[in-house]
């Protein structure tokens, strides 16, 4: 028996559900980012995300820059107020596709086995 089921991966993280007695347990996602594990319902998530979209508009100062996004790190805030991340804009494309990536399927599959289902 898996004691989880993925949603989603790239190379800098995963996101999956938690198995419990055989119960895929939806109302939080799991989502890994480098070493740094979150535990977000899908309205923190959402938030998530809308923490990653400002960080691209605070720090989108390295188009014209020979190092190409990997030169400094900066803070990302997280939908948990005590905890920020430090990362680079290689890094942050990264933890971009990876919420979008969850938060794409969570909706297909709801669409998919919920009101799509005639």
């Amino acid at each position: 028996m898996q004691e989880m089921k993925q949603i989603y991966y790239n190379d800098a993280g995963t996101s999956f559900y938690w198995r419990k007695e055989d119960e895929v347990l939806t109302d939080k996602v799991q989502l890994i980012f480098r070493e740094t594990g979150f535990y977000f319902s899908r309205h923190e998530l959402k938030l998530f995300q809308c923490c990653i979209q400002e960080s691209y508009i605070i720090n989108n100062c390295c188009d014209d820059c020979a190092l190409k996004n990997k030169c400094h790190k900066f803070l990302l805030k997280t939908p948990c107020s005590q905890i920020d991340l430090a990362v680079s804009m290689e890094e942050l494309n990264s933890v971009k596709d990876l919420v979008e990536g969850t938060l794409f399927k969570i909706n297909l599959d709801d669409y998919l086995y919920g009101e799509g289902m005639n």
